[in-house]
């Protein structure tokens, strides 16, 4: 299942629009706060798609009727780009347990790279529902081997990866290697460069984020 927020115009739109504008993309903290809403929006939206119960609430006035969801959720972002992402959906679904992914490309000098994963902690995922996040999704290489890791830790109920901006040709590869995860983005960009950067996109999510890191 694929759901694109700016499928239908919402104040999404403006929160993507700034993150691409390179005007705006110099103020780091609106880039992350950015990227943070858009986290909030994309937690509201998978809420309607999980299991509900009828709890009574007392009120100082009585007692009110309301359905609460029942899951157990796990959110999990692959480090450090998805860290904004993760607190915007941390801040909806607030008693999530919580998973982290090292994972970057290591690059070769023929243009090729590999993702290398150094580092993951995460609980027991058996019959949760799991939401991975990182705000670019270009091949789905990062994306797949994090859910490779993670599958080690247990058999969600449903896994769902939040990203900002994706690739046609990640969201492809994603269909045709893990096909039972929902996947949500905010905008849908065709271009993939030779070495494999979105087209428009945004630019390095990383290093707009929190400032630029120094290559291997």
């Amino acid at each position: 299942m694929l759901n694109i927020l700016t499928e239908k115009n919402s104040i999404a739109n403006r929160f993507i629009a700034e993150l691409r504008d390179v005007k705006i993309q110099n103020d780091r903290m609106r880039f992350r706060k950015n990227i943070e809403r858009l986290g909030q929006i994309f937690g509201y939206e998978i809420s309607k798609s999980l299991d509900y119960e009828e709890n009574d609430i007392e009120t100082p006035l009585g007692v009110a009727k309301v359905s609460l969801h029942t899951n157990r959720l796990v959110i999990a972002s692959i480090l450090r780009a998805g860290l904004p992402l993760h607190h915007g959906l941390l801040s909806y679904f607030d008693s999530a347990d919580n998973a982290f992914i090292s994972a970057y490309r290591k690059h070769h000098k023929d243009g090729t790279f590999e993702i290398n994963l150094e580092y993951v902690t995460c609980p027991d995922l058996e019959d949760s529902i799991l939401i991975l996040t990182d705000p670019m999704l270009a091949t789905g290489a990062s994306f797949a081997a994090a859910l490779d890791v993670l599958y080690r830790h247990g058999n969600p109920k449903e896994i769902h990866l939040v990203t900002i901006i994706a690739s046609t040709h990640g969201i492809n590869f994603l269909k045709r290697t893990h096909p039972r995860c929902k996947i949500w983005t905010g905008a849908i960009d065709e271009e993939l460069t030779a070495k494999s950067y979105i087209v428009p996109g945004l630019g390095d999510a990383g290093d707009l984020l929190y400032g630029e890191k120094l290559q291997e």
